[in-house]
């Protein structure tokens, strides 16, 4: 993949503002109150949020107004149903470590719908793409055998180019890196039964970001959060 190889052609040079960044990069806390919770009313289906920062809700205040209590709230309103979520997100975890550390602590019920947020971490670490497709369609195998009916929706890379944080001409090495990541990931989750890719695609500009210039604003969770449900919803139909 000439991209791929471009990136580690120059990212020598480049790697004096990473680590700039990492070590000046504000840490922003993850969001606060409890891992789950109910909402709506009617039938009720589970909802289970696994993986990175965007898991736990870092930029929102509260689960609730995190991606995971968004998607619930509009799965909720659209499906008239009642929602139990539950989140298990670790903020700077990778894939290997949500593989090793997150999925173990899967609770003993089966879930009807999963939201997965993996790859930014990878990205930013350097992991392989060869380690990067292998981990994550291990991951999409061991969700599949906990839940076997669940949909599991895997959100898209965010628009890492346009993150206010990384300066250029980083920002633009890793925003063509989460490309590849990016169409990677839909290879991968295309061979997989009962998933589908959702792009995250919230708009770049500062009110999108929280103030980190890193996460996702509430807003952002807003506005992805109904997507997610929206097309959840449609694909279980």
């Amino acid at each position: 993949m000439i991209r791929n190889l471009f990136f580690w052609i120059a990212f020598p040079f480049l790697l004096p503002q990473a680590l700039y960044v990492r070590r000046t990069a504000p840490r922003s806390a993850p969001a606060a109150g409890p891992a789950e919770g109910v909402v709506g009313n009617g039938e009720p289906i589970r909802l289970l949020a696994i993986g990175d920062s965007i898991i736990a809700g870092v930029g929102a205040s509260t689960l609730s107004r995190a991606l995971v209590g968004q998607t619930a709230t509009a799965l909720a309103k659209a499906g008239n149903c009642s929602v139990s979520w539950r989140a298990l997100g670790q903020s700077g975890y990778a894939s290997n470590k949500i593989l090793q550390l997150l999925v173990p602590q899967l609770p003993d019920v089966s879930f009807d719908y999963v939201i997965v947020s993996v790859g930014v971490n990878d990205i930013t670490g350097l992991t392989s793409i060869r380690n990067w497709r292998r981990n994550l369609a291990t991951l999409l195998y061991k969700l599949q055998a906990h839940s076997p009916n669940a949909l599991i929706a895997v959100a898209g890379m965010p628009p890492m180019h346009a993150f206010p944080l990384l300066p250029q001409p980083l920002r633009a090495a890793f925003g063509m890196r989460a490309r590849i990541f990016d169409e990677v990931a839909k290879a991968v989750i295309a061979k997989q039964e009962r998933s589908l890719h959702i792009p995250l695609d919230f708009e770049p500009h500062p009110s999108g970001f929280a103030p980190d210039g890193y996460h996702p604003s509430e807003e952002s969770y807003v506005e992805f959060g109904s997507r997610l449900a929206e097309r959840m919803l449609a694909a279980k139909a």
